[in-house]
């Protein structure tokens, strides 16, 4: 079913700059009959045929893609299926037999933080079916009042940041020293930085370089959609509990247009590309507050694994030994509490 986006990426190949760097993969999904997706089938071994392009992946995040959810009530139980499914993949990867990458060594499950209080059962439930990987959750709350911008979230409605059960369920997260993963769109930043100084002891990872959105309404003035994300990152960067993921360039709704093009991108042109959007979340958080991330498969609509992490490296060429093992390991370890 993938051979098609593979094919395509096959036609433009390149070797893995500095092979050695060790590489946390600090987000990637798992699902299987996903039809509405470039690859309806992303298992171990499809990632495992992706990390296998000479980097040096020493091992990965999986974060929840609602898949696998259990078929039986009650509804705030389901998502419990998706960590026991991926449990089991770890299982597999932890074996050795299949590669020496540590696959889903961090699983982020879902939990709807709208049960306020209530939420903690569904936490425990979720530790109980991993007690040595599940790390946190995600729970997206990306919203936009244009009827052309796609929300694809579980919960389609505003301003869950600022309401109280969701509030109360993120106390839970941060009592149960776990992390919380947030997806949103980039208008949304300042309700972010808002919702992160109520919950300052609770880990907080920004996902996809803040949910930069130049499409529809939002590609009509570049310059004043750019000059709004960057006031948003910096507000959120001033929240010492959040750190940030570099990476989902590969979507569509960033405007780029390389999920088009009939050769796919190399890692120089893809590099020069992101530059500015990284090197600018960079400077606000800092290399320990920001981590590189794959988003595969969804990225893979637009460029292969291998192209993608040189893009990452020559964007980070010009910084030192340290900040670099940040970005590209150190930081997803601390904040996933990887061992």
């Amino acid at each position: 079913m993938a051979a098609p986006i593979n094919d395509w990426l096959a036609k433009t190949v390149e070797p893995a700059l500095e092979p050695d760097l060790p590489i946390c993969d600090p987000h990637h999904h798992f699902w299987d009959g996903r039809d509405d997706r470039v690859e309806p089938r992303y298992m171990l071994a499809e990632l495992l045929a992706d990390t296998d392009s000479g980097h040096n992946i020493v091992s990965t995040v999986f974060i929840e893609a609602r898949a696998m959810y259990r078929a039986d009530p009650p509804m705030e139980l389901r998502p419990v299926g998706e960590v026991e499914f991926v449990q089991g993949i770890a299982a597999q990867s932890a074996s050795g037999m299949y590669s020496r990458v540590k696959a889903a060594h961090g699983i982020v499950g879902h939990a709807n933080l709208h049960l306020g209080a209530d939420v903690r059962r569904v936490l425990e439930a979720l530790q109980a079916a991993s007690p040595n990987r599940f790390k946190g959750i995600r729970h997206g709350v990306g919203w936009d009042p244009h009827p052309e911008i796609p929300i694809v979230g579980a919960y389609p409605m505003p301003d869950q940041l600022a309401s109280d059960d969701y509030r109360a369920g993120a106390r839970v997260l941060s009592q149960m020293d776990l992390s919380l993963d947030v997806s949103l769109l980039h208008p949304q930043l300042p309700e972010l930085a808002d919702f992160a100084r109520v919950v300052p002891d609770l880990t907080i990872v920004l996902n996809h370089v803040g949910g930069l959105m130049r499409i529809g309404p939002y590609a009509v003035n570049p310059d004043e959609v750019m000059a709004n994300w960057r006031a948003g990152i910096a507000a959120v960067a001033q929240c010492p509990n959040v750190v940030v993921k570099l990476g989902g360039v590969g979507m569509p709704r960033l405007g780029y247009d390389f999920h088009q093009r009939e050769t796919p991108v190399g890692s120089e042109e893809l590099a020069a590309a992101i530059d500015p959007v990284m090197r600018y979340c960079v400077e606000q958080f800092g290399p320990n507050r920001c981590m590189f991330e794959s988003n595969f498969p969804v990225d893979k609509e637009s460029f292969s694994y291998c192209v993608m992490w040189n893009a990452f490296k020559r964007v980070s060429a010009d910084f030192s030994a340290s900040e670099r093992a940040d970005l590209f390991h150190d930081t997803a370890a601390r904040a996933y509490r990887l061992s």
